[in-house]
């Protein structure tokens, strides 16, 4: 009886096992998210694994029954479909980036291009957009043309690529002579020129939902890492990579939820 009770507390004394967190993002993400989860994991002792793409593919993904923990979507109709399929934790879902979208040349174009209506101009064979069937930057891309009134003059002209790295990729390259992306990729390259930030009352309303599925292997341990991405000094992190950090919500009472401190603490909405 004695060994029987000092081998469970010594049982007990073992560090429980690392957890793997399965966490679907979208492609836009894959910067920031690989710069924070090394720290994160050498605190926390688990495993953050990583499924980056499209975001309307990793929704599919999930719908289908693949392994993910967390889903951290590019664009709120996305995660629309999540929620309304019931696959997200209740209570868990928050709004906790913004973006903007961005019309960009090779940098050493020489083309006057400055506006969305130059693309209409005859020198402009190739506008290399994501793919607007199940991309979000290439639908905002898409909306934002059509709410100008410039997607028929513009639509044969489209290269649609997998992801947004990939219209990145293909004015970088040359092989287009303009192309559609968020703000935030344009810090990835020399190679290309912003020339036309989307404003105005035509401008996407661009916002990254992320939240716990509800069929989570790890559900703590996800939990804590969607806490930590809340965090005021993940926030920072997310700032220098060009996102917007949005507030997390506000509960019934009014009062802000603690988003600073080490992982573990309180999730946004919970």
């Amino acid at each position: 009886m004695v060994a029987a009770m000092l081998l469970t507390t010594w049982l007990g004394a073992l560090p429980s096992p690392a957890a793997e967190i399965h966490l679907y993002a979208a492609a836009s993400l894959a910067d920031v998210l690989k710069e924070l989860a090394p720290p994160y994991e050498a605190r926390t002792g688990d495993r953050v694994l990583f499924n980056f793409g499209a975001s309307g593919l990793l929704s599919r993904h999930i719908q289908e029954g693949a392994p993910a923990d967390l889903f951290f979507s590019a664009d709120e109709a996305r995660m629309d479909e999540l929620d309304q399929k019931g696959l997200l934790m209740p209570g868990t879902r928050t709004n906790r980036l913004a973006n903007t979208l961005v019309l960009i040349v090779p940098s050493d174009s020489r083309l006057p291009i400055h506006t969305p209506q130059d693309l209409l101009a005859p020198e402009v064979q190739r506008v290399a957009i994501a793919d607007p069937k199940t991309v979000p930057a290439g639908q905002y891309a898409r909306g934002f043309l059509e709410q100008l009134g410039l997607w028929k003059g513009i639509q044969g002209r489209v290269i649609p690529t997998g992801n947004v790295r990939g219209a990145l990729a293909a004015v970088e390259s040359g092989n287009v002579e303009a192309g559609w992306v968020y703000g935030t990729d344009t810090r990835l390259s020399k190679g290309i020129r912003t020339v036309y930030v989307a404003a105005g009352p035509a401008a996407p309303r661009i916002r990254y939902p992320v939240a716990l599925i509800r069929d989570s292997k790890a559900p703590t341990e996800a939990r804590r890492l969607l806490t930590h991405l809340a965090s005021t000094d993940t926030g920072k992190v997310f700032e220098k990579f060009g996102f917007i950090p949005l507030p997390p919500p506000l509960p019934a009472g009014g009062t802000p939820l603690s988003t600073s401190g080490p992982p573990g603490g309180r999730t946004p909405g919970e």
